[in-house]
């Protein structure tokens, strides 16, 4: 796995996913639309797997899904069929993932902030492990488990103060981030996890952040884990298995990601010898380089100094770049030579609707369509209605082949939603 988006690309100048022209797909569905391609994601989930392989007996390890990433149940669906179980962070993602077919001994759930209604849904459904993030989430697990006469397998979530290297907003794994517990403190809720009633401490789980181009954090985190689970079995705690979650980046302009051969080699030299089952959480790194957001040019705006192309996608439909910097290539759907240096930016009423700034582009025209690449990961999951923009539609890909799997939402089911009261009227 390259990181990089291989099956969309130029053939006679206009662009392909798969064996379908993109433009087909917005005079089909409209625009603006998210596109994905099923083969790329089966390539990505396939690529963990025989990396995994070649350290390792598959009854050893288990790959879930991080669903965050992209929770559309046709994706979920297909990654269930290649044999992935899923991690998720939310009451809903546990629907979505069981609806897909997801077994619940396959799903890990973690997250900072679960509610008693979340977690007793996922003990009564009897989940492969909670992620435990405090004390409090701890006893609270025991409590129902005790009243749903469950024993409910859990892995504390440790913090071990490693800093990615990523972006502020997607690291975890600093000790001033909200996730985990210090990894100094955990001994003592171990302690405490074997005086509990309904609960077992069965595991570890770190996860450091996301977008992480280097193994080198990884490699310290994960030592500093090992550490742990040697010192947990010395007072006592029977530990089985180590969550490393994920976080592996992807390229979005020239970033080179890790060698998933060699992540598993780091895995076998840090965590191996303790002889647990390995859980990993990829999720971005799955999805992200299978996707695009297709979208049609409204106007070309001269501005003072700068040429603006106005397209319409907007920062409610891809927030990434508003929200982190983030930095998504654009590539019109016909081929030019010409070329012209624009701001690429949507229609909200925000300055900070801009894609991007100053980027030299193909000279367009209003009506040309244009590919957001990279866009599987954190794109529609993240959309909102802001300006009471419906959120897009959504496409699957499948060789010449292509299916809706989301409908575009309409104005008027947003405004079904909205509620006058009678002392409004």
């Amino acid at each position: 796995m390259s990181g990089k988006q291989k099956n969309t690309g130029y053939k006679k100048n206009a662009l392909y996913m798969e064996g379908v022209e993109l433009a087909h797909i917005a005079e089909t569905f409209g625009t603006p639309v998210y596109c994905y391609s099923a083969t790329q994601i089966e390539q990505n989930y396939d690529a963990y797997r025989k990396a995994l392989s070649s350290v390792m007996d598959a009854k050893n390890f288990t790959i879930c899904y991080a669903c965050k990433a992209n929770s559309n149940l046709a994706v979920l669906r297909l990654l269930q069929k290649q044999g992935a179980g899923a991690d998720i962070v939310s009451g809903g993602e546990l629907q979505r993932a069981l609806k897909a077919g997801i077994a619940p001994g396959k799903i890990v759930y973690s997250g900072v902030g679960k509610s008693e209604a979340e977690l007793t849904e996922a003990i009564r459904r009897g989940l492969f492990q909670i992620n435990v993030e405090s004390e409090r989430e701890l006893e609270l697990i025991s409590k129902i488990a005790v009243k749903l006469k469950k024993k409910v397998p859990v892995a504390i979530r440790v913090n071990p103060n490693v800093d990615a290297k990523t972006h502020a907003k997607i690291t975890t794994g600093k000790k001033e981030n909200k996730f985990g517990i210090d990894i100094s403190k955990a001994p003592a809720l171990y302690r405490r996890a074997q005086k509990l009633k309904g609960v077992d401490a069965v595991g570890v789980a770190v996860h450091i952040g996301s977008q992480l181009t280097s193994l080198a954090p990884f490699k310290r985190a994960y030592a500093r884990v090992a550490e742990l689970v040697v010192k947990l079995r010395r007072q006592g705690n029977d530990i089985t298995r180590v969550d490393l979650g994920g976080g592996i980046g992807i390229t979005y302009k020239d970033e080179t990601p890790p060698d998933l051969y060699l992540y598993a080699l780091m895995v076998r030299d840090t965590i191996l010898q303790l002889g647990v089952h390995v859980i990993i959480e990829p999720g971005r790194s799955i999805v992200g380089n299978a996707g695009v957001l297709l979208s049609r040019v409204v106007n070309v705006k001269q501005g003072t100094g700068k040429k603006f192309l106005i397209i319409d996608a907007a920062m409610n439909d891809l927030m990434r770049p508003a929200l982190y910097g983030a930095y998504h290539a654009v590539l019109p759907c016909k081929k030019s030579s010409s070329k012209t240096v624009y701001d690429v930016v949507g229609p909200v009423c925000e300055t900070g609707d801009t894609f991007l700034t100053g980027e030299r582009l193909p000279a367009m025209k209003p009506g040309d369509l244009v590919a957001l690449m990279t866009g599987g990961a954190y794109g529609a999951v993240m959309s909102s209605n802001y300006n009471t923009r419906p959120q897009p539609a959504e496409v699957l890909v499948r060789g010449d082949g292509c299916a809706l799997v989301r409908r575009r939402q309409t104005v008027e089911e947003l405004m079904g939603h909205d509620i006058i009261p009678d002392f409004a009227a």
